[in-house]
């Protein structure tokens, strides 16, 4: 068994003899990627694909629009998109361990092939703006560099001796994993998770040995796994008296090594599918969702963005790390890469987080990064790690070469495609300003560091953008707003602070990287997701969750004042959020019908309310049912 064919494979002589030694393979798939971050699945049968190689991999597959999120660009009328394989990026062999040739006893393969999505001759899918978005980087980096010899040379090298420019970026991927049909109970997760009882702890029966299994086809596949342990979130599981384990509910991270981006984003999307395959093998169910369970810890997935060179001798030079790593935090390019990212972060948030579970998780209490800020990691000498920021700068005093910026916001379901190359894109913006202002590090620093109301070079006078404090803990809610900016609450919000942004949304299109037909089609596909899942999902679920909310007590059951006024107050919730009269609509019925209307700041505000009743029923009726005999 193979289980990756590398680019150097990748001419039709030598991709002709692989398949032809491995009949185990018997499907290929072009995974092109749209606009929502779904990746494409086709079978097609190897046997043909090896007859028509020669054109598959010159011309691709067709297909039409209507099985891909490109609204705005394949409509019904003009609806044909290819997808053509890219040549030079890893392809990986899905196995399905469920299925195993009769002839030689393995398990089925699939090759899936990272793609490009095209539609009227250009390309128009996640994948191309990254790759569009890595190109720009290292042209603009370079020609930095060209214009001002002085950055080169306080790195302790020269333009001339640069081989190539390097964007590096990893994720750390969280889930919850569960036993189907069996929930725990929520009082118990929530008094786990604050008493940190699975935080690290060690993971038994079932989900070790998935994880174990999964370590090793990490392996397999040359991701160079790096790390699984247990997350915050989590309950003991129980054992039947038959010794089984039952009743899972576990919060993981698994983590695998950097890459270069564009391999990091197809990773990603391989690694997940391949953690739900394993674990649905063993009867369990994997939830990325970024909020699974109302009031316990959410999934991230921190995106790590770095930045190197590799000179013409072999040195590798990390180029965000200052020449004396005791003496700055960081170098010109490293303060000027960070300021993009914290100024322009009102276009990358609706990237970032495009759903409402997104918003969900991005609440403050739980490590959540919803405050535009940093930190730059206590003293120069001993750097720490500060939760409760946006973007974190990860530094090691002794290995200059792990320098680079951890943006905590992302979930599992973000686009990892966009999120970084809406990352590089503001970074790179940044870089630029700096290295035509010329400030020195200590300048970079003092401006990074500034106080809300003070003038500066490149950001923005009233904004704070630097706290080494837990600003959850440091400041009030209208402090933060006021240092930080306000956070948007829900998708229409994000979108809003998106579209009246125009002067940031150029940094995205520089070097053509974000076409306005491409953000039109992210912003459209983004608002239809809301609008659906909304009307359709999200009221529905609260419906029949509000319909559990039955009385307990009666005159028999000793009933107290407490549960009399407790059950009238949930009634008057329940009502007013789900209980139309002659004369009054309830809280569902009005967001339907001002999404119906096109009322979408209506919705949205509307929504918040539902979002606020919602949490107090919760949390009423827990009170309530707790205190029934």
């Amino acid at each position: 068994m193979i289980y990756t064919i590398k680019p150097e494979y990748h001419a039709i002589p030598e991709l002709t003899r692989i398949l032809e030694e491995h009949p185990e393979i018997q499907f290929v798939s072009f995974m092109g990627v749209d606009i929502g971050g779904n990746g494409t699945d086709e079978k097609i049968p190897v046997k043909l694909f090896i007859k028509d190689m020669d054109e598959m991999l010159k011309y691709g597959i067709q297909t039409d629009g209507s099985s891909v999120e490109l609204q705005g660009i394949a409509d019904l009328n003009n609806a044909r998109i290819d997808i053509l394989p890219d040549l030079d990026c890893n392809w990986f062999v899905d196995y399905n361990y469920e299925h195993y040739d009769d002839e030689n006893g393995l398990p089925v393969g699939t090759l899936k092939i990272p793609s490009f999505i095209i539609h009227g001759g250009k390309q128009v899918c996640s994948r191309s703006i990254l790759k569009r978005a890595t190109s720009n980087f290292k042209s603009q980096i370079l020609e930095i560099m060209k214009k001002n010899p002085h950055i080169p040379q306080s790195l302790g090298f020269k333009y001339e001796d640069v081989e190539e420019v390097l964007l590096t970026s990893a994720t750390e991927l969280e889930m919850w994993v569960k036993t189907p049909e069996q929930r725990a109970d929520f009082e118990e997760l929530h008094t786990s998770q604050v008493l940190k009882e699975q935080y690290w702890k060690r993971t038994m029966g079932t989900v070790r040995t998935v994880l174990e299994k999964i370590m090793a086809q990490l392996e397999l596949y040359d991701l160079k796994p790096e790390m699984a342990h247990k997350e915050v979130g989590g309950i003991a599981n129980k054992i039947d008296a038959k010794g089984r384990i039952t009743h899972v509910m576990e919060q993981l991270e698994i983590d695998w090594r950097f890459s270069e981006s564009l391999q990091t984003a197809d990773n990603e999307i391989f690694v997940r599918e391949l953690i739900e395959d394993q674990f649905r093998h063993h009867g369990l169910e994997v939830l990325f969702k970024a909020k699974p369970i109302e009031g316990v810890a959410g999934n991230g997935e921190h995106t790590h963005l770095g930045v190197a060179v590799r000179l013409k001798n072999g040195k590798r030079v990390n180029i965000f790390a200052p020449e004396n790593i005791r003496k700055d935090y960081l170098s010109e390019i490293g303060y000027g890469a960070l300021m993009g990212l914290l100024k322009n972060y009102e276009v990358i948030n609706p990237i970032a987080t495009a759903t409402n579970d997104a918003f969900n998780r991005l609440k403050p209490g739980f490590e959540a990064p919803v405050c535009i800020v940093t930190s730059l990691g206590g003293t120069k000498e001993a750097p720490s790690r500060n939760r409760s920021v946006l973007v974190g700068v990860i530094r090691d005093v002794n290995n200059p070469n792990s320098v680079r910026f951890e943006l905590r916001s992302p979930n599992p379901y973000s686009n990892t495609y966009l999120v970084i190359a809406a990352s590089y894109q503001a970074m790179l913006d940044g870089i630029k300003s700096v290295a035509e202002a010329g400030l020195s590090c200590g300048d970079l620093e003092k401006e990074i560091s500034k106080k809300y109301g003070e003038d500066a070079v490149y950001l923005e006078k009233y904004r704070e953008y630097r706290s080494e404090e837990d600003v959850f803990e440091k400041y009030s809610e209208e402090e933060r707003n006021k240092l930080y900016g306000k956070a948007p609450a829900t998708v229409w919000e994000n979108l809003n602070e998106f579209s009246s942004s125009m002067l940031k949304q150029q940094a995205l299109k520089s070097g053509d990287v974000f076409t306005d037909e491409l953000l039109n089609s992210f912003k459209e596909s983004t608002l239809q997701k809301w609008k659906n899942e909304l009307k359709g999902r999200i009221i529905h679920d609260n419906i029949m969750l509000l319909k559990t909310f039955v009385k307990l007590h009666d005159e028999q059951d000793h009933a107290t004042d407490l549960d009399v006024v407790n059950w009238e107050r949930i009634i008057y919730l329940k009502t007013k959020l789900m209980k139309d009269s002659m004369t009054k609509k309830c809280i569902f019925t009005k967001i339907k019908t001002a999404l119906s209307q096109g009322d979408y700041d209506t919705a949205s505000d509307l929504q918040k309310q539902m979002n606020e009743k919602m949490t107090e029923i919760r949390k009423l009726y827990i009170e309530y049912k707790n205190n029934i005999f």
